[in-house]
């Protein structure tokens, strides 16, 4: 099959970034309440999650660095529900694999699927916390504010988020997602306010990047002001995300999908689907076909999101960990997330297979799109006839054309970046 010639373009998003985060965050730390709440000798639990957030690595050891100041022992508690299999091992992994290591961070990494019943919501909820940190002196939570594959309303992926999910482990997480996506909004904030009331949480930090993966904001957090400053800094994200410039595609082609650029693996704001029973699909994006060549390494396997795709490669399901799969998805109760598609074989016979999938086109009106992931979307390879259809709003620099090469198995060779 003759695939078309695709023309590898350039998407502006706005880019506002702060210059020195590093910098800027001990500023913050040193002009704030904490030192006045931080005693020496006292424990500081910091709240470490599964995503690959900008500047992570730099950003905790630059708190820990300021906490030493003030005499505190400060270490890292693994906070991110049931990923990394839901077990104590998979989670160290996970935090190894983002950098969070003892020796990068400058202070212990302490991971454990224990938790402490801090109080219950009104409903009968029940609020919990690694007990680490529910024991420590101190808390600080730590999270990227973003739209939320599942969540909906004012308050969705943010510090609220990490207070429930995160610090609740995959107990809590499990209760949560039983309650839907319009519902679940509104208990990450009463489960934040109890755990801001009942337990020693002292400050939050939060993060929002931009479509380049760089941090756009950066604020230090009083506990009772969680919800306000997620919602706030939510309406500031949606601004600066990336997004594809169509509204209408045949073909979609990701080289890549995993943990680390999305909760579900593909961004469901980005592909426009939400496969969540009884939940409205977004309007658009509107995708004929999804093809994914691959899983990335950092996700050990977990392959949660994988039914948001219609063809996959031989090679990326050979890779899925069922099991830290499954724990995965049967915690969130979106099982449509987790079906596995129509596994192609090689990239190029996957890509073929989907192409010959959709009815009555031809190769000069093929609609179709190639990135690298949901997350990184600056680049982006479109066909004449994607690039023709592109919104009028899009702001798209044409860089030069593409062929698709592939090597003798059949796998992919990726453009080389500009």
């Amino acid at each position: 099959m003759l695939l078309p010639k695709m023309v590898l373009c350039r998407q502006h998003f706005p880019r506002e970034t702060v210059a020195t985060p590093t910098e800027r965050l001990a500023s913050l730390i040193r002009s704030s309440w904490i030192p006045e709440k931080v005693r020496p000798g006292q424990t500081v639990a910091i709240t470490g999650g599964s995503r690959g957030i900008a500047a992570i690595v730099p950003l905790m050891r630059a708190l820990v660095a300021a906490l030493h100041e003030l005499g505190a022992k400060p270490f890292v508690v693994n906070a991110m529900g049931s990923h990394g299999g839901a077990t104590a091992e998979g989670q160290k992994e996970l935090l190894a694999s983002l950098g969070l290591t003892e020796a990068a961070l400058g202070c212990p990494v302490t991971v454990s699927m224990e938790v402490d019943t801090i109080g219950e919501l009104a409903d009968g909820f029940p609020v919990l916390c690694d007990r680490n940190a529910a024991r420590a002196n101190h808390m600080i939570v730590m999270n990227r504010i973003k739209e939320h594959t599942a969540v909906t309303g004012p308050v969705q992926s943010g510090l609220c988020k990490m207070c429930t999910v995160g610090l609740g482990k995959v107990e809590q997480a499990a209760r949560l997602h039983r309650y839907g996506p319009s519902r679940m909004g509104q208990i990450i904030q009463e489960v934040a306010t109890t755990l801001a009331r009942q337990a020693p949480v002292l400050a939050g930090i939060a993060i929002v990047e931009n479509a380049y993966g760089e941090i756009a904001r950066l604020e230090l957090v009083r506990p009772e002001e969680f919800p306000a400053v997620d919602a706030r800094l939510l309406q500031e994200a949606f601004l600066v995300t990336a997004k594809l410039p169509f509204s209408e595609l045949d073909l979609l082609v990701v080289e890549e999908m995993g943990k680390r650029y999305s909760g579900t693996g593909l961004d469901p704001h980005v592909i426009g689907r939400l496969r969540i029973w009884g939940e409205l699909e977004p309007a658009s994006p509107r995708i004929e076909r999804i093809a994914v060549l691959g899983l990335d390494h950092t996700s050990h396997g977990n392959a949660q999101g994988v039914g948001l795709a219609d063809l996959i490669t031989e090679r990326f399901f050979r890779s899925i960990d069922l099991a830290i799969t499954y724990k995965n998805i049967l915690t969130s109760t979106y099982v449509q997330r987790g079906m596995i598609p129509i596994i192609g074989g090689s990239d190029r016979e996957t890509i073929e297979k989907a192409i010959h999938s959709l009815p009555l086109l031809h190769g000069d009106r093929l609609r179709i799109a190639w990135i690298k992931n949901t997350n990184q979307l600056e680049e982006i390879a479109l066909s004449p006839a994607a690039f023709s259809g592109c919104a009028p709003e899009a702001s798209l620099e044409k860089l030069h054309e593409i062929d698709w090469e592939f090597d003798e198995k059949g796998l992919l060779i990726p453009w080389k970046k500009e």
